[in-house]
């Protein structure tokens, strides 16, 4: 295998304290085309810790796993990298609604069937594999013209951009992170909340508790997991979530 198709592997870390049901897993991941099992862990802590070290692109969960349970360890994971695929592979059908506020791509209940974890398999390589579309035209709307600029603080000291020139604000490592035009990168001290009050709600929306978007540059949305979305944005490969109730309030504006 050369070196550019090794970067198109996708990295996934199992977390679950059953060692039956991790060589189950182990082994479908490893023999699907496009994957590879990074790491395994066998209790919540642990699997932080690989997660921090390793930094997975695919995260399958236990609920049930000793010291923080799988909920615990989704909503971390969610807060460091909200991009993060987040799978639970549990015996525990109660926890689903749980599963899904994190924003859970799958949830499959033990005993799966292995064709069952083949479809999710396909659908996270459709997800992270995909071809980003052409541009698609964003329907006519009555937004108003950005109002100016944005002084922001950060590390290396200030700076002032066109708010329009904004693309995306999201958590990233639990840090806010602003994505302009350009491939701009600015981090900054302020909460996510913080910059919702500060940007204009005319142009931006809080499509998510993880993302704030650019209503104007909203090119693609597709489905992910249940109810979740994937917003994609003009001018940037970084991409965001909208929850299904975001997405009816976003249907609403453009109507």
């Amino acid at each position: 295998m050369n070196g550019s198709d090794e970067k198109k592997l996708i990295s996934v870390l199992i977390c679950d304290d059953d060692p039956g049901m991790r060589l189950i897993l182990r082994k479908k991941i490893q023999g699907t085309d496009g994957f590879f099992v990074v790491g395994e862990a066998v209790t919540g802590d642990e699997a932080m810790a690989l997660f921090d070290k390793l930094n997975p692109q695919v995260v399958f969960l236990d609920v049930d796993m000793p010291e923080k349970n799988g909920v615990e360890c989704a909503r971390l994971i969610q807060d460091k990298n909200p991009a993060c695929v987040l799978i639970f592979a549990t015996g525990h059908e109660e926890y689903m609604g749980e599963a899904f506020e994190v924003y859970a791509f799958d949830y499959l209940v033990k005993p799966f069937k292995l064709d069952r974890l083949e479809q999710t398999l396909s659908r996270i390589d459709d997800r992270l594999h995909r071809t980003r579309p052409e541009t698609v035209a964003v329907p006519a709307s009555p937004l108003k013209a950005a109002a100016g600029r944005l002084m922001l603080r950060h590390k290396d000291g200030v700076s002032f951009i066109d708010m329009e020139s904004i693309l995306l604000v999201q958590r990233e490592d639990r840090a806010t992170v602003i994505y302009t035009a350009g491939n701009g990168r600015y981090v900054v001290s302020e909460t996510l909340s913080d910059m919702e009050e500060r940007l204009d709600p005319e142009i931006f929306f809080r499509c998510h508790k993880s993302y704030i978007i650019n209503l104007r540059r909203i090119s693609n949305i597709t489905p992910y997991g249940r109810w979740t979305y994937v917003v994609q944005l003009e001018g940037t490969e970084h991409d965001a979530l909208i929850t299904h109730d975001k997405y009816e309030e976003l249907e609403q504006k453009f109507s």
